[in-house]
């Protein structure tokens, strides 16, 4: 009968042992899934504020938009200041002195890169009024004979 009670003893120590395991898997389970829903209801819940958020950002842009709609079409805008003949002449005079564009600009209130342009075109200007025409060539129409 000893012999018998050692195995028997085994087994039992070792059924306990599994279904202690198998009690304690479960408890952890059972823990993760709570830690789990508390995050899903933590996330929920921002979720929720973000969204009556946003709900609330596009009602004030839908009540914006109603109010420049019956407020009518928004005026021109004023045209800006540009390049007249007077302005022109003395940008470039300015220039033959020696300022810079940046300078120009400043002084006759004008956009820097309208200064530039004008100083682009004179100098291509320039260039071609330097260059001599043919004497052969004739300077109205080609001759055809």
């Amino acid at each position: 009968m000893d012999m018998l009670v050692l195995p028997f003893g085994v087994m039992c120590s070792l059924g306990l042992a599994g279904l202690a395991l198998s009690f304690a898997a479960i408890l952890n389970t059972k823990s993760s899934v709570r830690s789990y829903d508390r995050r899903a209801k933590t996330r929920q819940a921002q979720l929720e504020a973000e969204f009556a958020s946003a709900k609330e950002a596009v009602s004030e842009l839908t009540a914006e938009v109603h109010h420049i709609r019956e407020c009518g079409p928004a005026p021109p805008p004023m045209p800006r200041r540009g390049f007249n003949i007077s302005t022109r002449s003395q940008a470039l005079r300015m220039h033959r002195r020696g300022d810079s564009p940046a300078r120009i600009a400043d002084v006759l209130q004008v956009p820097l890169q309208e200064v530039e342009l004008l100083l682009k075109v004179h100098q291509i200007v320039l260039e071609n009024l330097i260059v001599a025409p043919k004497p052969d060539a004739p300077l109205g129409r080609a001759n055809s004979a």
